[in-house]
């Protein structure tokens, strides 16, 4: 059924009679189509007249290989160091950025057709859920993206990946997932030292839980009778026994930085435990935290918004735990926070930002605050933030490799934006239309 071959230096592709394609030869020179694999069963040429090109799978970072396919259709978008992941209206998933980290998922892409309704990642790996409530993994076997070692739960595939029934939330952390299933009982995979060892409380995994938090190498889980069961690398947060009397009971919301966390129970009171210089130590500004009804973190600090609109921040000051500058700004009005990597920015309810925190992190909005009027989103990059206004429009501050420097692709951002996603470098944004439009570092996504 072949009815043409074009070769490179290094490679062959064959076009069949029914306009599929099959690849050959050295997989760095063209051999390796997954990034394609979906256009390619209908051949080069699509019904449109678009083109579909293939090449280097090392450079999958520039997106402009399935740029044809991210036009309409586009539901949600998730990113992790290295690349994004998109899932479109019918349930299938398109993949982008370094190979890796799991912007190849040619292995799966069989699974990845159809019925996927959620995508979460590690920092090298994803997973997705399926409406049948099987999950699906790719990317880096290191971190996550191998879930073969729960075979008595698998069933068969290329990868042995799919978990085989009820899922219905994934959690990753650096290196590992955790899955609650419908019976409320947890499964987890990945590297075993970040959060995949849960045998130490396996008998308190079995049941209730209701929600999954993470931080780099660990895991939270708060059950349906308000208690807390941590595990995972004891020094992030894995090891919670020291405050385990305050997590007994009342716990409605855990939020991690990059090696702590941080509890809200039901009387508004505050708990923390982890890494004393990343926000487990809030005794300097304890008598604040009462009221307290949202927390965020970035990598070595905290910010809680209080009952009262006020914002109280703890943890590593190089990292937002100082926000002493902009205090008087923070002392009332604030609806939502939002934490890059070592910076905070906060919504307020007249639809203004506030930032603080390392300036070349996006603390520091002065070069765009008279664009930041009417904000009602606000996402974080490692380095960067990009703001939705309400009249869907993006604005974009911090690092200029980084996610802040959105000028290519500026007249597509300008209306119709509905959610934004970052990843270690880059934003893909979400528009009305089902289209993506994304910026910042090519080798991580930021081109398509």
């Amino acid at each position: 059924g072949v009815v043409q071959v074009c070769g490179t230096d290094y490679s062959f592709a064959a076009v069949k009679a029914n306009g599929s394609v099959v690849t050959w030869g050295d997989i760095d020179n063209g051999d390796n189509s997954s990034a394609v694999a979906a256009p390619l069963s209908e051949g080069f040429v699509q019904a449109n007249g678009s083109v579909v090109t293939l090449g280097n799978a090392n450079f999958s970072g520039n997106s402009s290989v399935i740029s044809p396919l991210l036009t309409d259709g586009v539901v949600q978008v998730c990113g992790n160091i290295g690349a994004f992941a998109a899932i479109k209206a019918n349930g299938s998933v398109m993949t982008w950025g370094y190979a890796s980290s799991g912007g190849n998922s040619f292995v799966v892409a069989a699974l990845l057709s159809e019925g996927v309704v959620r995508v979460c990642g590690t920092d090298y790996a994803f997973v997705a859920i399926k409406a049948n409530g099987s999950v699906v993994t790719w990317g880096s076997a290191d971190w996550g993206g191998n879930s073969s070692v729960l075979a008595p739960l698998l069933t068969s595939s290329a990868v042995a990946a799919p978990l085989t029934e009820g899922v219905v939330h994934v959690c990753g952390s650096a290196r590992a997932f955790a899955a609650i299933k419908a019976n409320g009982s947890v499964v987890t995979w990945g590297d075993i030292d970040d959060g995949v060892n849960s045998s130490v409380v396996a008998p308190l995994l079995t049941d209730g839980v209701v929600q999954v938090c993470r931080n780099i190498g660990a895991f939270a889980a708060i059950k349906a009778n308000g208690s807390v069961v941590t595990w995972g690398n004891a020094d992030h947060g894995g090891n919670s026994s020291v405050v385990a009397p305050l997590l007994t009971e009342g716990v409605v919301q855990v939020c991690g930085t990059g090696t702590a966390f941080v509890a809200i129970k039901a009387n508004g009171s505050v708990v923390t435990w982890g890494n004393a210089g990343c926000g487990d130590n809030s005794s300097a500004v304890a008598a604040l935290l009462s009221g307290v009804v949202q927390v965020c973190g970035t990598d070595y600090a905290f910010a809680a918004i209080k009952a009262n609109g006020s914002a109280v921040t703890w943890g590593d000051a190089d990292f937002g735990g100082n926000s002493s500058a902009v205090a008087t700004h923070l002392a009332e009005g604030v609806v939502q926070v939002c934490g890059s990597a070592r910076a905070f920015a906060a919504i307020k309810a007249n639809g203004s930002v506030v930032t603080w925190g390392d300036i070349d992190n996006g603390g520091n909005s002065s070069a765009v605050s008279p664009l930041l009027k009417g904000v009602v989103q606000v996402c974080g990059s490692a380095r960067a933030f990009a703001a939705i206004k309400a009249n869907s429009s993006v604005v974009t501050w911090g690092d200029i490799d980084n996610g802040d420097n959105s000028s290519a692709v500026a007249p597509l951002l300008t209306e119709g934006v509905v959610q934004v996603c970052g990843n270690s470098g880059a934003f893909a944004a979400i528009k009305a239309n089902g289209s993506v439009v994304t910026w910042g570092d090519a080798d991580v996504g930021g081109n398509s």
